[in-house]
């Protein structure tokens, strides 16, 4: 269970140093990157201006992880599909999403874990190992595709044309603006209640 204690404050120097006020003492972000693998949650913050700059410590940590040779764990196909989202109107959703599949994995690693070492044993790569990953993938998709029902732009045309065909009333023309805050509502309802069950 994770703890429920404030995060650790690091603080960034102009000098480009980072200050761990709990030690009292200067860290590097390798000593942060062991910080996160510990569970400690800490928070880092620009000495100067007071900014929270947590965000673009961790990417700096995982651009370090990633140079490392054998410790590439974002293919290249997923960093440019990454890149694409940028400024593409399903930017908004990408973060839960990622943080949704990142959660599910972490909470089923130990039964991933065992069937990865069984379909490792015996020396060679079998096919059980494609199908723990392709059944894990399998299961986050079928979670998300449901949200990701109500985000479709053929969604109100699709049911008032259903609506038309069983002869009951098409839902009101609203302002489209409002109907998008609601569904995003909506959305955001159903995720919280899918990532609680979960």
């Amino acid at each position: 269970m994770a703890s429920e204690k404030e995060p650790t404050v690091i603080k960034k120097y102009a000098n480009r140093r980072l200050y761990h006020t709990g030690t009292s003492s200067y860290v590097t972000l390798e000593d942060l990157a062991g910080l996160v693998r510990g569970g400690e949650d800490f928070v880092v913050y620009d000495a100067k201006s007071g900014e929270d700059i947590t965000r673009s410590v961790l990417a700096q940590i995982i651009f370090d992880e990633e140079a490392k040779d054998g410790q590439n764990l974002l293919p290249i196909a997923f960093l440019r599909q990454l890149i694409r989202f940028y400024g593409d109107s399903m930017q908004a959703l990408v973060p839960r999403y990622l943080e949704f599949s990142m959660d599910h994995l972490t909470k089923d690693q130990g039964q991933f874990r065992e069937q990865m070492t069984k379909a490792f044993t015996g020396g060679a790569f079998g096919t059980g190992a494609l199908d723990a990953i392709q059944q894990q993938t399998r299961a986050n998709m079928t979670l998300f595709t449901d949200a990701f029902r109500m985000f479709n732009p053929f969604t109100a045309a699709a049911a008032a044309a259903k609506a038309k065909e069983e002869g009951t009333a098409a839902p009101a023309k609203g302002d489209d603006l409002g109907d998008l805050k609601r569904e995003l509502g909506e959305m955001r309802e159903r995720l919280d209640k899918l990532t609680k069950t979960k």
